[in-house]
Protein backbone atom coordinates (compact mmCIF):
# COMPACT_ATOMS: atom_id res chain seq x y z
CA UNK A 1 0.00 0.00 0.00
CA UNK A 2 0.87 3.29 -1.59
CA UNK A 3 2.35 5.80 1.97
CA UNK A 4 -0.49 8.34 0.63
CA UNK A 5 -3.06 5.40 0.50
CA UNK A 6 -2.33 4.27 3.71
CA UNK A 7 -2.43 7.70 5.35
CA UNK A 8 -5.30 8.45 3.96
CA UNK A 9 -6.98 4.96 5.15
CA UNK A 10 -5.98 5.63 8.95
CA UNK A 11 -7.30 9.19 9.11
CA UNK A 12 -11.02 7.49 7.57
CA UNK A 13 -10.69 4.85 10.29
CA UNK A 14 -9.67 7.61 13.12
CA UNK A 15 -12.41 9.56 15.37
CA UNK A 16 -11.53 12.58 13.90
CA UNK A 17 -14.67 14.57 12.99
CA UNK A 18 -14.73 16.20 9.64
CA UNK A 19 -16.32 19.78 9.84
CA UNK A 20 -15.00 20.73 6.54
CA UNK A 21 -15.55 19.92 3.05
CA UNK A 22 -15.85 17.35 1.26
CA UNK A 23 -19.85 17.30 1.65
CA UNK A 24 -19.92 13.55 2.08
CA UNK A 25 -17.98 13.92 5.13
CA UNK A 26 -16.93 10.13 4.15
CA UNK A 27 -20.06 8.81 4.89
CA UNK A 28 -22.74 9.66 2.65
CA UNK A 29 -22.67 8.21 -1.12
CA UNK A 30 -21.09 5.43 -2.68
CA UNK A 31 -19.89 4.87 -6.04
CA UNK A 32 -18.40 1.56 -5.54
CA UNK A 33 -14.78 0.25 -6.42
CA UNK A 34 -13.51 3.54 -8.42
CA UNK A 35 -11.12 1.38 -11.01
CA UNK A 36 -13.94 -0.62 -11.72
CA UNK A 37 -15.96 2.43 -13.28
CA UNK A 38 -12.70 4.18 -14.78
CA UNK A 39 -13.19 4.38 -18.28
CA UNK A 40 -12.88 6.53 -21.46
CA UNK A 41 -14.84 7.84 -23.74
CA UNK A 42 -16.04 4.24 -25.59
CA UNK A 43 -19.20 3.61 -27.85
CA UNK A 44 -22.72 4.20 -25.58
CA UNK A 45 -21.04 6.37 -22.92
CA UNK A 46 -21.06 9.41 -24.52
CA UNK A 47 -18.48 12.60 -24.34
CA UNK A 48 -19.09 15.74 -21.79
CA UNK A 49 -17.79 18.08 -24.61
CA UNK A 50 -20.35 17.06 -27.12
CA UNK A 51 -22.97 15.18 -25.03
CA UNK A 52 -25.50 14.13 -27.02
CA UNK A 53 -26.74 10.55 -25.14
CA UNK A 54 -26.38 9.52 -21.40
CA UNK A 55 -24.04 12.80 -20.26
CA UNK A 56 -26.26 14.66 -21.81
CA UNK A 57 -29.97 13.61 -20.40
CA UNK A 58 -28.16 13.44 -16.63
CA UNK A 59 -26.89 17.05 -17.12
CA UNK A 60 -30.94 18.31 -18.32
CA UNK A 61 -31.71 16.10 -15.05
CA UNK A 62 -29.32 17.83 -13.05
CA UNK A 63 -31.14 21.22 -14.19
CA UNK A 64 -34.16 20.51 -13.63
CA UNK A 65 -33.34 19.57 -9.60
CA UNK A 66 -31.99 23.06 -9.94
CA UNK A 67 -34.66 24.76 -12.04
CA UNK A 68 -32.24 26.00 -14.38
CA UNK A 69 -32.14 26.14 -18.75
CA UNK A 70 -29.18 24.39 -18.82
CA UNK A 71 -26.30 22.89 -16.82
CA UNK A 72 -22.75 21.05 -17.01
CA UNK A 73 -20.91 19.36 -15.16
CA UNK A 74 -17.42 20.80 -14.30
CA UNK A 75 -14.64 17.95 -13.36
CA UNK A 76 -12.39 20.11 -11.90
CA UNK A 77 -14.50 22.29 -9.49
CA UNK A 78 -16.26 25.69 -9.54
CA UNK A 79 -12.12 27.02 -10.65
CA UNK A 80 -12.85 25.49 -14.21
CA UNK A 81 -16.46 26.80 -14.05
CA UNK A 82 -15.73 30.60 -12.90
CA UNK A 83 -12.69 30.44 -15.77
CA UNK A 84 -15.32 29.48 -18.52
CA UNK A 85 -17.97 31.77 -17.35
CA UNK A 86 -15.56 35.10 -17.16
CA UNK A 87 -13.85 34.39 -20.14
CA UNK A 88 -17.06 33.59 -22.36
CA UNK A 89 -19.18 36.82 -20.87
CA UNK A 90 -15.86 38.80 -21.58
CA UNK A 91 -13.45 40.08 -24.58
CA UNK A 92 -9.83 40.08 -24.54
CA UNK A 93 -8.51 43.26 -22.93
CA UNK A 94 -12.31 43.74 -21.84
CA UNK A 95 -13.91 45.05 -18.63
CA UNK A 96 -15.27 43.32 -15.64
CA UNK A 97 -16.86 44.04 -12.27
CA UNK A 98 -15.58 42.43 -9.84
CA UNK A 99 -15.91 42.07 -6.26
CA UNK A 100 -12.69 42.36 -4.55
CA UNK A 101 -13.49 39.01 -2.34
CA UNK A 102 -13.70 37.51 -4.89
CA UNK A 103 -11.65 33.70 -5.24
CA UNK A 104 -8.32 33.42 -6.82
CA UNK A 105 -9.45 31.59 -10.02
CA UNK A 106 -11.87 34.94 -10.85
CA UNK A 107 -8.35 36.96 -10.74
CA UNK A 108 -6.67 33.85 -12.83
CA UNK A 109 -9.55 34.52 -15.49
CA UNK A 110 -9.20 37.94 -15.75
CA UNK A 111 -5.06 37.44 -15.97
CA UNK A 112 -5.44 35.04 -19.09
CA UNK A 113 -8.44 37.30 -20.53
CA UNK A 114 -6.15 40.88 -19.74
CA UNK A 115 -9.27 42.40 -18.14
CA UNK A 116 -9.50 45.33 -16.46
CA UNK A 117 -10.76 44.68 -13.40
CA UNK A 118 -12.37 47.25 -11.40
CA UNK A 119 -13.40 46.08 -8.10
CA UNK A 120 -16.22 46.61 -5.64
CA UNK A 121 -15.63 45.72 -2.24
CA UNK A 122 -17.71 44.32 0.40
CA UNK A 123 -19.78 46.32 3.03
CA UNK A 124 -22.27 46.32 5.62
CA UNK A 125 -26.13 47.37 4.36
CA UNK A 126 -27.83 49.99 6.59
CA UNK A 127 -29.74 47.43 8.93
CA UNK A 128 -26.58 46.21 9.79
CA UNK A 129 -24.06 48.87 9.82
CA UNK A 130 -21.84 47.30 12.53
CA UNK A 131 -21.61 43.64 10.79
CA UNK A 132 -18.30 43.94 9.72
CA UNK A 133 -16.38 45.86 12.94
CA UNK A 134 -18.01 43.37 15.15
CA UNK A 135 -17.12 40.35 13.93
CA UNK A 136 -14.03 41.07 11.56
CA UNK A 137 -16.03 39.27 8.38
CA UNK A 138 -16.42 40.79 5.18
CA UNK A 139 -20.16 42.15 4.47
CA UNK A 140 -22.57 41.73 1.29
CA UNK A 141 -21.85 43.39 -1.63
CA UNK A 142 -24.79 45.99 -2.12
CA UNK A 143 -26.85 46.57 -4.73
CA UNK A 144 -26.18 50.17 -5.00
CA UNK A 145 -22.88 49.32 -4.54
CA UNK A 146 -22.91 47.56 -8.38
CA UNK A 147 -25.41 50.07 -9.31
CA UNK A 148 -22.57 53.19 -8.58
CA UNK A 149 -20.09 50.97 -10.61
CA UNK A 150 -22.07 50.64 -13.67
CA UNK A 151 -22.93 53.93 -13.80
CA UNK A 152 -19.44 55.76 -13.64
CA UNK A 153 -17.16 53.14 -15.33
CA UNK A 154 -17.84 52.59 -18.97
CA UNK A 155 -17.16 49.64 -20.76
CA UNK A 156 -18.43 47.04 -18.00
CA UNK A 157 -19.06 43.37 -20.10
CA UNK A 158 -19.95 41.06 -17.09
CA UNK A 159 -20.19 41.43 -13.39
CA UNK A 160 -18.76 38.91 -11.06
CA UNK A 161 -19.73 38.36 -7.16
CA UNK A 162 -19.66 35.71 -4.53
CA UNK A 163 -22.90 34.57 -2.67
CA UNK A 164 -22.52 33.24 0.03
CA UNK A 165 -18.95 33.65 0.74
CA UNK A 166 -16.86 31.11 2.23
CA UNK A 167 -18.06 32.97 5.49
CA UNK A 168 -21.57 32.28 4.62
CA UNK A 169 -22.91 35.97 3.77
CA UNK A 170 -25.47 36.06 1.08
CA UNK A 171 -25.67 39.26 -0.84
CA UNK A 172 -28.65 40.33 -2.33
CA UNK A 173 -28.51 38.66 -5.68
CA UNK A 174 -32.27 39.45 -6.90
CA UNK A 175 -31.88 43.06 -6.93
CA UNK A 176 -28.40 43.17 -7.95
CA UNK A 177 -29.35 41.33 -11.01
CA UNK A 178 -31.73 43.42 -11.62
CA UNK A 179 -29.37 46.19 -11.91
CA UNK A 180 -27.25 44.72 -13.82
CA UNK A 181 -29.69 43.49 -16.50
CA UNK A 182 -31.08 47.09 -16.48
CA UNK A 183 -27.35 48.03 -18.20
CA UNK A 184 -27.83 44.98 -20.81
CA UNK A 185 -24.50 42.84 -19.15
CA UNK A 186 -24.90 39.10 -17.14
CA UNK A 187 -24.39 38.74 -14.04
CA UNK A 188 -21.94 35.96 -12.87
CA UNK A 189 -22.33 34.37 -9.43
CA UNK A 190 -20.07 32.24 -7.63
CA UNK A 191 -22.20 29.72 -5.51
CA UNK A 192 -19.85 27.29 -4.71
CA UNK A 193 -20.72 27.02 -1.16
CA UNK A 194 -24.77 27.37 -1.96
CA UNK A 195 -25.42 24.29 -3.40
CA UNK A 196 -27.56 23.14 -0.83
CA UNK A 197 -29.40 26.17 -0.95
CA UNK A 198 -32.76 25.05 -2.85
CA UNK A 199 -33.26 21.94 -0.86
CA UNK A 200 -34.70 23.86 2.10
CA UNK A 201 -36.25 27.18 2.95
CA UNK A 202 -34.08 26.92 5.65
CA UNK A 203 -31.17 28.18 3.72
CA UNK A 204 -30.86 31.48 1.72
CA UNK A 205 -32.81 31.90 -2.21
CA UNK A 206 -30.15 30.36 -4.36
CA UNK A 207 -28.97 32.54 -7.18
CA UNK A 208 -30.67 30.89 -10.10
CA UNK A 209 -33.81 31.51 -8.31
CA UNK A 210 -32.54 35.38 -7.98
CA UNK A 211 -32.21 36.16 -12.16
CA UNK A 212 -28.45 35.39 -11.97
CA UNK A 213 -27.10 34.35 -15.40
CA UNK A 214 -24.43 31.88 -14.56
CA UNK A 215 -24.19 30.44 -11.73
CA UNK A 216 -21.37 28.01 -10.66
CA UNK A 217 -21.94 25.24 -7.46
CA UNK A 218 -19.49 22.93 -5.88
CA UNK A 219 -21.57 20.25 -5.15
CA UNK A 220 -18.42 18.50 -3.06
CA UNK A 221 -18.30 21.45 -0.73
CA UNK A 222 -21.39 20.91 0.87
CA UNK A 223 -23.37 17.80 -1.10
CA UNK A 224 -22.32 14.25 -0.92
CA UNK A 225 -19.91 14.75 -4.06
CA UNK A 226 -16.60 13.37 -4.49
CA UNK A 227 -14.16 16.45 -4.20
CA UNK A 228 -13.70 18.44 -7.79
CA UNK A 229 -16.59 17.96 -8.82
CA UNK A 230 -19.27 20.93 -9.79
CA UNK A 231 -22.05 22.42 -12.02
CA UNK A 232 -22.73 25.39 -14.04
CA UNK A 233 -25.84 26.71 -14.77
CA UNK A 234 -26.50 28.96 -17.54
CA UNK A 235 -30.07 30.78 -17.80
CA UNK A 236 -31.33 33.82 -19.72
CA UNK A 237 -30.27 35.58 -23.19
CA UNK A 238 -27.48 38.03 -21.73
CA UNK A 239 -24.71 35.29 -21.55
CA UNK A 240 -23.22 33.89 -24.48
CA UNK A 241 -23.67 30.42 -24.16
CA UNK A 242 -21.75 28.93 -27.28
CA UNK A 243 -18.60 30.94 -26.25
CA UNK A 244 -18.77 29.55 -22.22
CA UNK A 245 -19.66 26.14 -23.74
CA UNK A 246 -16.42 26.41 -26.14
CA UNK A 247 -14.40 27.78 -22.78
CA UNK A 248 -15.63 24.63 -20.76
CA UNK A 249 -13.74 22.39 -23.19
CA UNK A 250 -10.75 24.84 -22.56
CA UNK A 251 -10.45 24.83 -18.82
CA UNK A 252 -11.60 20.91 -18.05
CA UNK A 253 -9.52 17.75 -19.41
CA UNK A 254 -10.05 16.28 -22.91
CA UNK A 255 -10.56 13.23 -20.72
CA UNK A 256 -12.58 13.78 -17.86
CA UNK A 257 -13.10 11.63 -15.43
CA UNK A 258 -16.43 8.53 -15.28
CA UNK A 259 -16.12 8.29 -11.73
CA UNK A 260 -16.51 11.92 -11.00
CA UNK A 261 -19.61 12.31 -13.57
CA UNK A 262 -20.66 9.15 -11.67
CA UNK A 263 -20.23 10.98 -8.27
CA UNK A 264 -22.19 13.94 -9.56
CA UNK A 265 -25.09 12.00 -11.26
CA UNK A 266 -25.35 10.03 -7.95
CA UNK A 267 -25.41 12.91 -5.68
CA UNK A 268 -28.19 14.38 -8.04
CA UNK A 269 -30.05 11.33 -7.91
CA UNK A 270 -29.93 11.31 -3.77
CA UNK A 271 -30.76 15.37 -3.46
CA UNK A 272 -33.77 14.59 -6.42
CA UNK A 273 -35.38 11.75 -3.84
CA UNK A 274 -34.11 12.72 -0.49
CA UNK A 275 -35.75 15.97 -0.31
CA UNK A 276 -37.17 15.67 3.23
CA UNK A 277 -33.29 15.16 4.62
CA UNK A 278 -32.46 18.82 4.41
CA UNK A 279 -35.34 19.64 6.34
CA UNK A 280 -34.07 17.14 8.85
CA UNK A 281 -30.68 17.95 8.71
CA UNK A 282 -31.81 21.59 9.08
CA UNK A 283 -33.63 20.59 12.76
CA UNK A 284 -30.79 18.99 13.97
CA UNK A 285 -28.37 22.55 12.82
CA UNK A 286 -30.70 24.85 14.39
CA UNK A 287 -30.15 22.42 18.04
CA UNK A 288 -26.55 22.95 17.41
CA UNK A 289 -26.43 27.24 16.82
CA UNK A 290 -29.06 27.29 19.71
CA UNK A 291 -26.45 25.70 22.08
CA UNK A 292 -24.13 27.08 20.99
CA UNK A 293 -25.77 30.93 21.60
CA UNK A 294 -25.25 29.97 25.61
CA UNK A 295 -21.56 30.41 24.97
CA UNK A 296 -20.73 33.50 27.53
CA UNK A 297 -16.49 34.20 25.73
CA UNK A 298 -17.18 32.57 22.38
CA UNK A 299 -20.14 34.03 20.05
CA UNK A 300 -22.14 32.63 17.40
CA UNK A 301 -21.65 34.47 14.53
CA UNK A 302 -25.66 35.28 13.71
CA UNK A 303 -27.00 37.27 11.00
CA UNK A 304 -30.08 37.21 9.37
CA UNK A 305 -28.45 36.95 6.49
CA UNK A 306 -25.72 34.48 6.79
CA UNK A 307 -25.86 30.94 5.41
CA UNK A 308 -26.91 28.62 8.55
CA UNK A 309 -24.63 25.50 7.59
CA UNK A 310 -21.96 27.48 8.07
CA UNK A 311 -21.01 27.46 11.50
CA UNK A 312 -18.85 30.37 12.19
CA UNK A 313 -17.38 31.07 15.81
CA UNK A 314 -15.83 34.62 17.02
CA UNK A 315 -12.96 34.99 19.96
CA UNK A 316 -13.18 38.61 19.38
CA UNK A 317 -13.82 38.42 23.56
CA UNK A 318 -11.27 35.26 24.03
CA UNK A 319 -7.66 35.39 24.81
CA UNK A 320 -6.72 33.24 22.16
CA UNK A 321 -7.43 33.78 18.31
CA UNK A 322 -9.00 31.75 15.52
CA UNK A 323 -5.81 29.33 14.80
CA UNK A 324 -5.49 28.33 18.69
CA UNK A 325 -8.89 27.68 18.97
CA UNK A 326 -9.01 25.66 16.02
CA UNK A 327 -5.18 23.71 17.22
CA UNK A 328 -7.26 23.26 20.64
CA UNK A 329 -10.44 21.69 19.03
CA UNK A 330 -8.21 19.18 16.84
CA UNK A 331 -5.50 18.42 19.50
CA UNK A 332 -7.65 17.54 22.20
CA UNK A 333 -11.28 17.19 20.85
CA UNK A 334 -10.32 15.49 17.44
CA UNK A 335 -12.40 17.80 15.71
CA UNK A 336 -11.00 19.40 12.55
CA UNK A 337 -12.83 22.39 11.70
CA UNK A 338 -12.70 24.27 7.56
CA UNK A 339 -10.95 27.31 8.83
CA UNK A 340 -9.37 29.80 10.90
CA UNK A 341 -8.41 33.06 10.84
CA UNK A 342 -7.46 35.56 13.14
CA UNK A 343 -10.81 36.79 14.67
CA UNK A 344 -13.24 33.25 14.13
CA UNK A 345 -13.14 29.66 13.10
CA UNK A 346 -15.72 28.58 10.49
CA UNK A 347 -16.89 24.65 11.06
CA UNK A 348 -18.56 23.45 7.37
CA UNK A 349 -21.84 21.35 8.30
CA UNK A 350 -23.36 19.51 5.77
CA UNK A 351 -26.66 17.15 5.18
CA UNK A 352 -24.39 14.22 5.90
CA UNK A 353 -23.64 15.16 9.77
CA UNK A 354 -25.75 13.42 12.07
CA UNK A 355 -27.21 14.36 15.07
CA UNK A 356 -24.39 12.80 17.13
CA UNK A 357 -21.40 14.61 14.96
CA UNK A 358 -23.27 17.79 15.90
CA UNK A 359 -23.75 17.45 19.80
CA UNK A 360 -20.01 16.59 19.73
CA UNK A 361 -19.67 19.94 17.99
CA UNK A 362 -21.17 21.82 20.31
CA UNK A 363 -20.64 19.79 23.42
CA UNK A 364 -16.81 20.78 22.59
CA UNK A 365 -17.01 24.43 22.17
CA UNK A 366 -19.30 24.72 25.45
CA UNK A 367 -16.51 22.92 27.06
CA UNK A 368 -13.69 25.29 25.76
CA UNK A 369 -15.97 27.94 25.89
CA UNK A 370 -16.42 27.23 30.20
CA UNK A 371 -12.54 27.22 30.00
CA UNK A 372 -11.65 29.91 28.11
CA UNK A 373 -10.98 33.99 30.11
CA UNK A 374 -12.86 36.57 28.57
CA UNK A 375 -10.25 39.29 26.90
CA UNK A 376 -11.41 43.04 27.48
CA UNK A 377 -9.15 45.02 25.10
CA UNK A 378 -8.60 43.29 22.36
CA UNK A 379 -6.35 45.21 19.83
CA UNK A 380 -9.05 46.61 16.98
CA UNK A 381 -6.90 45.85 14.26
CA UNK A 382 -6.37 41.87 15.49
CA UNK A 383 -10.44 41.80 15.55
CA UNK A 384 -10.74 42.34 11.58
CA UNK A 385 -10.60 39.71 8.60
CA UNK A 386 -12.24 41.72 6.47
CA UNK A 387 -10.28 42.72 2.63
CA UNK A 388 -8.24 45.49 2.41
CA UNK A 389 -8.37 47.77 -0.61
CA UNK A 390 -5.25 47.45 -2.96
CA UNK A 391 -4.37 50.33 -5.31
CA UNK A 392 -4.11 48.89 -8.97
CA UNK A 393 -0.76 49.98 -11.36
CA UNK A 394 -1.42 47.53 -13.66
CA UNK A 395 -3.99 44.94 -15.14
CA UNK A 396 -3.13 41.63 -13.74
CA UNK A 397 -1.74 40.23 -17.52
CA UNK A 398 0.51 43.38 -17.57
CA UNK A 399 1.81 42.66 -14.16
CA UNK A 400 1.83 38.48 -15.27
CA UNK A 401 4.42 39.62 -18.11
CA UNK A 402 7.00 42.10 -15.97
CA UNK A 403 9.84 40.83 -14.34
CA UNK A 404 10.11 40.11 -11.05
CA UNK A 405 12.66 39.64 -8.14
CA UNK A 406 11.75 38.61 -4.28
CA UNK A 407 12.47 41.50 -1.71
CA UNK A 408 12.16 40.84 1.87
CA UNK A 409 8.26 41.56 3.44
CA UNK A 410 9.71 43.93 5.76
CA UNK A 411 11.43 46.59 2.99
CA UNK A 412 8.52 45.75 0.29
CA UNK A 413 6.05 49.10 1.50
CA UNK A 414 6.27 51.26 -1.95
CA UNK A 415 6.90 48.31 -4.14
CA UNK A 416 4.54 46.72 -6.94
CA UNK A 417 3.85 42.95 -6.13
CA UNK A 418 5.01 40.39 -8.55
CA UNK A 419 2.83 37.70 -7.59
CA UNK A 420 -0.92 36.51 -6.02
CA UNK A 421 -0.90 36.66 -1.65
CA UNK A 422 -3.47 34.92 -0.56
CA UNK A 423 -4.39 33.61 2.53
CA UNK A 424 -5.35 30.18 2.33
CA UNK A 425 -8.25 29.56 3.04
CA UNK A 426 -10.28 30.76 2.03
CA UNK A 427 -8.46 31.79 -1.04
CA UNK A 428 -9.00 35.57 -1.32
CA UNK A 429 -5.96 37.23 -2.80
CA UNK A 430 -4.67 40.09 -0.52
CA UNK A 431 -2.35 41.27 -3.13
CA UNK A 432 -2.90 40.78 -6.57
CA UNK A 433 0.02 41.22 -9.57
CA UNK A 434 0.11 44.80 -10.25
CA UNK A 435 -0.97 46.19 -6.89
CA UNK A 436 0.94 48.52 -4.37
CA UNK A 437 2.12 46.96 -1.29
CA UNK A 438 1.59 49.39 1.45
CA UNK A 439 2.30 49.54 4.64
CA UNK A 440 -1.46 47.87 6.07
CA UNK A 441 -0.94 44.74 3.64
CA UNK A 442 2.43 44.32 5.20
CA UNK A 443 1.17 44.68 8.42
CA UNK A 444 -1.97 42.24 7.63
CA UNK A 445 0.37 39.64 6.30
CA UNK A 446 3.06 39.60 9.03
CA UNK A 447 0.26 39.37 11.48
CA UNK A 448 -1.30 36.45 9.49
CA UNK A 449 1.98 34.99 9.23
CA UNK A 450 2.88 35.25 13.38
CA UNK A 451 -0.51 33.55 14.27
CA UNK A 452 0.47 30.34 12.37
CA UNK A 453 -2.00 30.57 9.31
CA UNK A 454 -1.57 29.88 5.58
CA UNK A 455 -0.15 32.53 3.59
CA UNK A 456 0.48 31.33 0.06
CA UNK A 457 2.66 33.77 -2.07
CA UNK A 458 5.25 34.54 1.14
CA UNK A 459 8.42 32.45 1.30
CA UNK A 460 10.98 32.22 4.27
CA UNK A 461 9.66 35.82 4.81
CA UNK A 462 10.11 37.32 0.90
CA UNK A 463 7.56 38.12 -1.63
CA UNK A 464 7.90 38.69 -5.42
CA UNK A 465 7.86 42.23 -6.69
CA UNK A 466 8.51 44.31 -9.77
CA UNK A 467 11.85 44.63 -10.97
CA UNK A 468 13.79 47.71 -10.17
CA UNK A 469 14.91 49.67 -13.29
CA UNK A 470 18.73 50.65 -12.95
CA UNK A 471 19.95 54.08 -13.68
CA UNK A 472 22.10 53.71 -17.07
Amino acid sequence: MSELLKKLKDYADSDYLPMHMPGHKRRLGDVGNPFFIDITEIEGFDNLHHAEGLLLEIQKKAAVLYGSEETHFLVNGSTGGILAAISGCTSFGGKILMARNSHKSAYHAAMLRGLQTVYIYPSDPPEYPHFSAEWGINGQILPESVEKALETKEGIQAVFITSPTYDGVVSDVRSIARIVHAHGIPLIVDEAHGAHFPFSDYFPEDSISCGADVVIHSVHKTLPALTQSALIHINGPAADRERIRHYLTVYQSSSPSYVLMAGIDQCMEWVGSHRQEFDRYARRLQICRDQLREMKTLHLVQCPDIDRSKILISVKDADINGKELQDILLEKYHVELEMACSSYICALSSVADREEDLQRLSRAFLELDNDLEKHDCLDKEYSKDTVIPARQICTLLQADGHSSERCDLEKAEGRISGDFVTLYPPGIPILAPGELVEKQIVKRINRYIQEGLEVDGVREGWILVWKEKKDG
